[in-house]
């Protein structure tokens, strides 16, 4: 495996191996909200989720790719509402035999950029308390804990687990009331 990758925003033509990817991570991974097959996207769905984040201003998916093709992927979704406006939801996926080669940095890197040229306040994202290398790597980029959801999932241990709520504030000034 080679440390050699490229980070992009997605297009219709990664639709099939976007689908594949989540089916493959939500098996490699307990870290993630779903067991594999659950909340499955197709190619089809995967390819109006793209159109959707290429036309909608507060949103984006990127792809991390190297020359075997994507190797993980993460995505903003904004919300419509004028008083949600200011705030995104985060998640990434990134293939198990690719942890810990600075992808998911790289992406972080990525999307707070193109949430400070986007004038994003508030980037939200929720992670299980247990996964310490992810939590860490959120608190390297100015993460807070905003909360923490008790026995919020149950991992196929038959354990619960907690959730950490955590956000990310754009230090650039945006649209704030003055006091």
């Amino acid at each position: 495996m080679t440390n050699r990758f490229s980070i992009r925003e997605a297009t219709v033509h990664d639709a099939t191996c976007l689908a594949q990817l989540r089916v493959l991570t939500d098996r490699e991974t307990e870290y993630l909200d779903r067991d594999e097959g659950e909340g499955y996207l197709s190619p089809e769905d995967f390819k109006v989720l793209i159109k959707s984040d290429q036309q909608e201003p507060n949103n984006i998916c990127l792809v991390a790719c190297d020359n075997s093709g994507i190797i993980g992927y993460c995505r903003c979704e904004g919300n419509k509402l004028k008083r949600q406006q200011h705030q995104v939801i985060f998640g990434i996926a990134i293939r198990k035999d690719y942890w810990g080669n600075g992808i998911g940095k790289q992406m972080l890197h990525k999307v707070i950029d193109w949430a400070e040229d986007h004038q994003i306040h508030k980037i939200n994202l929720s992670v299980l308390k247990v996964n310490k290398r992810a939590v860490a790597l959120y608190e390297t980029f100015g993460f807070q804990v905003e909360g923490c959801l008790k026995d919020d999932k149950r991992l196929r241990d038959g354990k619960l687990y907690d959730t950490l709520l955590m956000a990310w504030f754009n230090t650039k000034e945006y649209n704030k009331p003055s006091t």
